[in-house]
């Protein structure tokens, strides 16, 4: 039998639920996840085994308009991954199924012309037969080799999307070991958890102003410990003492739930030490953005 294989790429505006359908493909979490938009900076590439073939996925930053160097760096990613891929997944959602910036993402695959289908993510929060009008109306704006109508945090229309995709399939090698799900490293994985949990405890615009940087992460099996040091890199001073919180409050708890994820990840104690450091305009300097990853 002749294995297939091939890259997906996960695109969509912002907050339309790329992360979340990446880790119920893959039943283990690898890619981030908050109410927030523009959760994801990175690629994040997560592989699915199946039998007979072997789907790695790139979940990419929500495409949206650029106001810094890092949303640009952010949809540069994303844009690029059109050009790597075989297959692209876009991603809308059901309740806003018109985001503006689909037209943005319409013009990438006009230049690219790579097989593409349309997921519609989010069909449990809507009546069903509001599905019928969103595929008619994107009928009309690309030739879309598919419509798959999806709830990815519930799981339904997964297995009808996995078989479309695999149709899509052109024999090809095994990238990855069956034992891999992603290809990130250790230390990518943790700051990424440990941003997720700024996202989650803190308000407004501070969660865009905060990096992630992981100093060390040293292991012990005889205790099955990882002891983490890590800095959370803000631009003001304000927004440093927001991350500490009164009595520091808000680093303890970014902490704590940091740490209970990472030790669900890992299946090991977690000691986590978490600083916070001042980087004026971080987000605005090229040369700080490469440092930090983006």
């Amino acid at each position: 039998m002749t294995f297939l294989s091939g890259f997906v790429a996960i695109v969509g505006p912002p907050n339309v639920g790329k992360s979340t359908l990446l880790n119920r493909l893959l039943g283990t979490k690898v890619a981030i996840v908050s109410p927030k938009p523009q959760t994801t900076r990175n690629r994040i590439l997560g592989i699915y085994h199946g039998e007979g073939y072997q789907m790695v996925f790139m979940d990419t930053p929500g495409i949206h308009k650029t106001r810094t160097p890092l949303h640009e760096s952010m949809v540069a990613s994303a844009q690029a991954a059109c050009q790597e891929v075989d297959i692209i997944a876009v991603m809308i959602e059901m309740p806003y199924p018109e985001d503006p910036e689909i037209s943005i993402i319409i013009r990438t695959l006009k230049k690219v012309r790579k097989p593409s289908l349309l997921i519609i993510n989010k069909i449990d929060l809507g009546p069903k037969e509001a599905v019928l009008p969103i595929i008619d109306t994107y009928r009309r704006r690309y030739s879309f080799e598919s419509f798959l109508p999806v709830s990815a945090l519930k799981g339904d229309g997964l297995e009808g999307l996995l078989e479309e995709l695999k149709s899509l399939l052109k024999p090809g090698p095994v990238f990855f070991p069956e034992e891999m799900k992603t290809d990130q490293s250790e230390s990518f994985l943790i700051s990424e958890v440990i941003r997720e949990k700024i996202y989650l405890h803190t308000k407004r615009e501070l969660p865009y102003a905060c990096a992630v940087a992981v100093d060390s992460v040293e292991e012990d099996p005889e205790k099955n410990l990882l002891a983490i040091t890590a800095k959370i890199h803000v631009e003001t001073e304000s927004q440093k003492k927001i991350v500490i919180g009164r009595g520091g409050g808000m680093i303890k708890a970014i902490g704590r739930s940091s740490r209970l994820d990472l030790e669900r990840v890992f299946g090991a104690r977690v000691f986590l030490d978490l600083l916070v450091r001042i980087e004026k305009k971080w987000s605005k300097d090229p040369r700080a953005l490469r440092r930090l990853g983006y």
